[in-house]
């Protein structure tokens, strides 16, 4: 049986309200009460329309499941619950059912889930879309671009962990079947100033902590890079740690990313040498330096650094260092030289760090787009995802706050005239009554920064381009002379202010009235900002680079290119990427994401309504609002209408026969609602109040109430009826079974009595046969007896003639002869086994046997033993001498002596011939190798452990070192004295040497091993094969230790661990070192 599909509505358990436009009545309060009831119950999403308002609720929702994806696939974007995969799934039905290209745009301030949404947009249609195998691979890599440009264009801020600083559009390619192709990316406005300067409590771009948390240490050398964040000026400390962010972990997935996109090898490792040279670069410091003609030069302090650099990127040190000296200003035919001072030569070297990785930022978006680009010529379907920086208002705003809040200007400015048009077109598409709707156009504060003539950018690249003396203050003052009558512009001079001298706006400052409301711009540093000026000489050096990806980012620097004319300004690059984005968008059906931060502390279930009031003022939410039910607040297709509502009207319950809009006609003509509150368009019932849906709404739920309780008397009368048949048969059942029991119980019971009768009278007859078999067998056995008594008399009075007086002792003999027969042959049949270590031996019969018993059992043990002993091999025979040894020696003396017994002495514990890590180690010994283990050598000095390698030869003790192999020290086995160990369960001995000696320049070394009765023994063994005399074992609690010119007393005590039953090492003072051992 199929599953029935079950559909809902938006507006089905509503919490709150899931549409803005029915929100009633509509205040800014109302409004965001609805968006914290909402929050408050894990509902982050609402409509206003088609726009989703999207809350970051700090947390994971189980909303993104697979689960999720086929419920919003393939269905009405009001049918279900408000879900940034509705908005998904309309846009991609529309560009692949009716051939329209489609736009998201995804806006918000920092922090507010702008490139998460973005995720979730790319992740919903990869996970809809067609399959096989070259579709799969285009959307892996489609997804995989994302960490790439993550870790190269984001940071972590003050506001957001994962803030994007650089604004990011994506064009996905589609082809007529709707499976994806490719893309291509464009970026805008990285902010580079972060590379070499961040505020407090921000870090740098990702990519520079990942690299040194990371990297392995063969890649950081080759690298010239130390993991210490602190060797590097480019990175703050404060927040170079970010809790829930392993870095490490992010740089293998940026790694696996980039491989996966279709970086080559030494692509990638191009790309992080540039990264190195950026971060080398802040550690380039300068000192000044007086000339003879008393100009001010500057120096570089430490050349290390800058050679470093310069062979990470094959540029000649002697290039590059004059680059950061000297500058080379060109004026037709004419070149001039002239020194740079410290403050100018830093001002280069942050200028280089900030063009290199922009740049190669530039570099990787282009490459990304090589790999991911549709491969085909056939005409595509296209779906742009738009994610770029939300409109920013700080303490401190500057050029790149400008800019930024200008392309939301533009982004505003698109969405009122596309949400306006696309009201205009359904309105005209219903055959709807269209009436003019008033709204804020800011195409006024647009056209006061993007004029060609007296706009804000307009003169800030007269002012960069205007000869004599340049500063940030000379352009406040024509901005002065220029806007001042402007009723968007503010500053202290201008004639907008409250007063002809509006002694409330700072000095060097001026103010624009956006529509998301005033922000306050600090000029210092804009006529900088917008030259992004990069001295000519460091573009040579930098083109003359032996690396390839570096030459090619300075294509400028090419001498036989040279181009006296100045490369355009920051500004007015990003202006014309704005207007080709807007030109972009205009051509596509656009779709609104709303993001917004409830919080600043980045915590879940914290909604701060003041931070969120003002962002609903600056995304303009409430006049989008106003604009969508100026006319009709809400709409609706005739069949679902008529499907929600129709068991209000007798004639359209419980089903309708005719057209949808005729039954919706004389629905609401029964319900009797005002004409003026509704119109019919083509396809849509258009109601213009929310109320009067409210209303319609309430009288659903009543009639509801009145079905369900219709239904429950039905089926509770059914329930009954069926419950008291049913008992009626059960009735009839229970009798019948009773009935039956009752005969079988009687029938058991008589059965019972006529067995126990039976039993009695069997029992008795049985008795009585067995009474008189016992008499006759009594009677039997009485004659026997008698008989061969009688016999026996009869037999002795004939042969008592024949006795002597030896008789006894030849009887007692042959009764021995017959026992010790006897003896010998049970023994035979009970011997135990040929084990040596069976202590079985069958018991002694008699007591005068127990000498021989004793022999025989001694015998044999000897015996066996033998045969067991010419089965070993010259290899066992060696290994159990070597545990004979060590029983002499150590056996009820040392502690640690019995839980040895049973492991076997294997000596190379290490496998030095097998294992490539210690070939070096390996072809430093020519002798053969008697252990080879590690042990903990205890420092001379505090107690602590190091690990080394141990090494017995047959003349040599050596010591090495257990990562590079290389060997410590070397003792010769003849200046060997004394080993000395506690008579306690640890490892911890002492190597006495022969005082005088070369090995003995540092004192006696002091061990802990895991296998110290092995290493004592092969040790003893070796001394004795090698110098003929017995090496002296000392077991005692307390020793001396020679450690250079001090006798070190060790001394072994008894104490309770924190680190479990593992002995430790303690220097209590010059004289005394303390084990204490559990």
């Amino acid at each position: 049986m199929a599953k029935m599909e079950v559909k809902t509505s938006l507006l089905d358990n509503m919490i709150g309200v899931g549409d803005m436009v029915l929100l009633d009545p509509l205040t800014e309060e109302t409004f965001i009460h609805n968006l914290k009831k909402r929050f408050d119950h894990n509902e982050i999403y609402t409509y206003i329309g088609s726009v989703v308002i999207s809350v970051n609720p700090y947390r994971s929702l189980p909303i993104y499941s697979p689960e999720k994806v086929e419920d919003y696939r393939n269905r009405n974007f009001y049918e279900l619950s408000p879900h940034i995969f509705a908005l998904s799934d309309e846009a991609y039905r529309s560009l692949r059912d009716q051939d329209k290209d489609q736009c998201i745009l995804i806006t918000g301030e920092s922090g507010a889930g702008k490139t998460e949404a973005s995720k979730l947009v790319m992740s919903y249609v990869a996970a809809v879309c067609g399959k096989g195998a070259e579709v799969n691979q285009v959307k892996e890599q489609l997804l995989q671009s994302n960490p790439v440009l993550e870790a190269f264009g984001n940071a972590k801020t003050v506001r957001n962990d994962n803030s994007s600083r650089f604004g990011k559009y994506m064009d996905i390619e589609f082809d007529f079947k709707g499976d994806p192709l490719g893309g291509v990316i464009s970026n805008y406005l990285l902010e580079k100033s972060r590379v070499v300067k961040q505020p407090r409590g921000e870090r740098n771009f990702h990519v520079f902590y990942q690299l040194l948390s990371g990297a392995s240490e063969e890649l950081l050398e080759k690298l010239k890079l130390e993991r210490d964040f602190s060797r590097y000026n480019y990175l703050s400390l404060d927040s170079a740690k970010v809790n829930g962010v392993d870095d490490a972990a992010n740089f293998r997935t940026v790694r696996n990313a980039m491989q996966i996109v279709g970086f080559m090898d030494h692509e990638a490792e191009a790309v992080l040498e540039v990264v190195a040279a950026v971060l080398k670069l802040g550690n380039i410091e300068f000192k000044p330096e007086s000339r003879v003609n008393g100009l001010d030069e500057s120096k570089i302090k430490d050349k290390n650094e800058l050679k470093e650099i310069c062979e990470l990127t094959g540029i000649d040190q002697a290039v590059l260092e004059r680059a950061f000296s000297f500058r080379t200003v060109e004026a037709k035919q004419e070149k001039v030289s002239t020194t740079l001072n410290v403050a100018q030569a830093y001002y280069a070297r942050d200028a280089l760090a900030k063009n290199l990785y922009s740049r190669l930022f530039s570099w990787l978006v282009n490459r990304i787009n090589e790999s991911i680009k549709a491969q085909t010529k056939v005409r595509k379907k296209v779906m742009g995802v738009l994610d770029i920086y939300g409109f920013e208002i700080f303490e401190d705003n500057s050029f790149e706050q400008f800019i930024i809040n200008y392309c939301n200007e533009k982004l505003q400015q698109i969405f009122i005239e596309l949400t306006l048009k696309e009201e205009q077109e359904e309105y005209i598409r219903e055959d709807i009554e269209w009436t003019h709707i008033d709204y804020f156009n800011n195409a006024i504060i647009c056209d006061l920064i993007e004029n060609n003539t007296n706009g804000i950018l307009a003169m800030l690249d007269e002012e960069c381009l205007r000869p004599g003396t340049v500063t940030d203050d000379t352009f406040l003052e024509k901005l002065n002379q220029v806007c001042a009558t402007h009723q968007h512009f503010e500053s202290r001079m201008s004639r907008c202010s409250r007063f002809l001298n509006d002694t409330s706006l700072p000095h060097s400052c001026f103010r624009i009235q956006h529509y998301a409301g005033k922000v306050l711009y600090q000029v210092e540093g804009f006529v900088d900002k917008n030259n992004d000026l990069l001295y000519r000489d460091l573009s040579q050096a930098m083109w003359r680079a032996g690396h390839a990806l570096i030459q090619s980012l300075f294509p400028e620097g090419n001498p036989t290119k040279i181009n006296l004319k100045r490369p355009p300004t920051a500004g007015s690059q990003f202006k014309a990427s704005v207007a080709t984005l807007m030109k972009n968008l205009q051509t596509k059906n656009p779709n609104y994401i709303r993001c917004i931060k409830p919080n600043d502390k980045k915590a879940a279930h914290i909604f701060s309504e003041a931070l969120v009031c003002h962002q609903i003022r600056y995304l303009g939410l409430l006049e989008n609002v106003r604009v969508r039910r100026a006319g009709y607040a809400f709409r609706q297709a005739y069949e679902p209408c008529l499907e929600r509502y129709k068991m209000l009207c007798t004639q359209t319950w419980p089903r309708w026969r005719g057209p949808a809009r005729a039954g919706v006609e004389v629905l609401f003509r029964e319900l009797e609602i005002p004409v003026e509150e509704y119109s019919f368009g083509r396809s849509k019932i258009f109601i213009r109040n929310p109320r009067t849906l409210f209303k319609l709404e309430d009288l659903r739920k009543q009639r509801l109430e009145d079905l369900a309780t219709l239904i429950q008397k039905i089926y509770r009368g059914w329930k009954r009826r069926t419950h008291f048949l049913l008992m009626r048969r059960s009735q009839i059942v229970v009798a019948a079974w009773f009935r039956r029991y009752a005969q079988q119980k009687r029938y058991q019971q008589t059965k019972r009595s006529a067995l126990v009768i039976q039993s009695y009278i069997r029992g008795w007859k049985a008795r009585k046969i067995l009474r008189e078999l016992k008499h006759q067998k009594r009677c039997e056995e009485a004659a026997t007896t008698i008989a061969a008594y009688w016999h026996g008399t009869q037999v002795r009075r004939e042969y008592r003639k024949f006795f002597r007086a030896n008789a006894g002792k030849k009887i007692y003999e042959f009764t021995i002869q017959r026992i010790m027969q006897k003896y010998f042959l049970d023994m035979k049949s009970t011997m135990p086994s040929l084990s040596p270590v069976d202590k079985n031996w069958p018991p002694r019969p008699y007591l005068f046997l127990d000498s021989a018993h004793k022999e025989l059992k001694r015998i044999f043990h000897l015996w066996r033993c033998k045969k067991y002993r010419d089965q070993f091999t010259d290899q066992q025979k060696l290994i159990y001498e070597e545990k004979l040894e060590a029983s002499e020696l150590f056996k009820d003396k040392k502690a640690l002596y019995p839980s040895s017994v049973g492991q076997p002495f294997q000596g190379a514990y290490l496998e030095i011939n097998k294992n490539p890590k210690y070939k070096k180690l390996k072809d430093a010994i020519d002798e053969k190798i008697i252990i080879a283990e590690v042990v903990n050598k205890i420092n001379r000095a505090n107690g602590k452990s190091t690990s080394r390698i141990f090494l017995l030869t047959n003349n040599n003790l050596l010591l090495a070192d257990q990562k590079s192999g290389q060997i410590k020290s070397e003792v010769p086995l003849v200046d060997v004295t004394k080993v000395s160990m506690s008579s306690q369960n640890d490892g911890f001995f002492a190597i006495h040497l022969k005082e005088g000696s070369e090995a003995a320049s540092k004192g006696d070394f002091l061990f802990s091993s895991d296998h110290l009765i092995e290493m004592a023994t092969k040790l003893y063994r070796t001394t004795l094969s090698q110098t003929r005399q017995k090496l002296n074992i000392e077991i005692s609690d307390e020793f001396l230790v020679q450690f250079r010119q001090d006798k070190v007393c060790v001394k072994f005590v008894q104490g309770s661990q924190k680190n479990g039953s593992v002995p430790t090492c303690k220097r209590k003072n010059n004289r005394l070192l303390e084990v204490a051992v559990p």
